[in-house]
């Protein structure tokens, strides 16, 4: 797919093919890069050289990199209307947060729902094991919430559907800072996890109806959770 680069600025051309990659459409938004070590290869360079590229296109809003998922094709469009959607939330504190809720129980009923009709394998497996290390890690709240999102990650990515997926991708930093609130409450991860397995069984046993369900009690859930977490905070200003 890519030419051996000889120039002393390496990562530079790198930069280059893949800017070109995406422009024909051989790359498409939401696509994943190879791994390190594989574009290594192919490009015939140092990891090193790889890394200093896939910064710089971070810089220029192509690629979002993340340590659990890899890298993946973005646009500065995307990470645009991200920054907006943080800002805006974050400035509204509470209301903002209130509005989050509002958008998650409009998506992710529905996504589940597709989840469990378009589920693969591959999916199933990413399900169960964030579930699995939420179970050992009550104790670790950045493990924990690092598995949540995963959790729902893969619900997107079982819907099968690529502008869901980008959808979800746009709220994330949100849906993290969210769940750092929550996991504070007492009894809330356990309550969460509750809803996570209940969810888990409807899209193993392929019942959109009641994934659909499952997903709407558990976003009661957390809309209550989060309201118990801003009063404690307004508590202790």
């Amino acid at each position: 797919m890519y030419k051996v680069v000889q120039t002393s600025r390496l990562y530079e051309q790198i930069v280059q093919q893949i800017e070109e990659s995406v422009q024909t459409g051989a790359l498409k938004v939401s696509d994943q890069l190879p791994a390190e070590r594989e574009l290594a290869g192919q490009f015939g360079v140092s990891r090193t050289a790889v890394r200093e590229a896939v910064q710089a296109l971070r810089e220029k809003g192509l690629v979002e990199v993340s340590p659990e998922r890899g890298t993946f094709i973005t646009d500065g469009i995307s990470k645009g209307i991200r920054q907006s959607m943080d800002w805006m939330v974050r400035n509204g504190q509470r209301e903002g947060f209130a509005f989050l809720a509002e958008v998650r129980e409009i998506l992710e009923p529905e996504i589940v729902a597709l989840a469990a009709m378009r589920a693969e394998e591959q999916h199933l497996a990413a399900l169960r094991e964030a579930v699995s290390i939420m179970d050992s890690a009550r104790r670790d709240p950045e493990a924990f919430i690092e598995a949540d999102l995963d959790f729902h990650l893969a619900l997107a990515e079982a819907a099968s559907n690529p502008l869901i997926l980008s959808l979800i991708d746009f709220i994330v930093g949100l849906l993290r800072e969210q769940r750092m609130g929550i996991f504070c409450v007492e009894g809330a991860p356990e309550r969460g996890q509750y809803h996570h397995k209940r969810i888990l069984d409807a899209v193993e046993h392929r019942d959109s109806e009641g994934a659909r369900e499952a997903m709407r009690v558990h976003l009661g859930q957390v809309r209550e959770d989060s309201r118990k977490s801003s009063t404690a905070r307004d508590r202790t200003d």
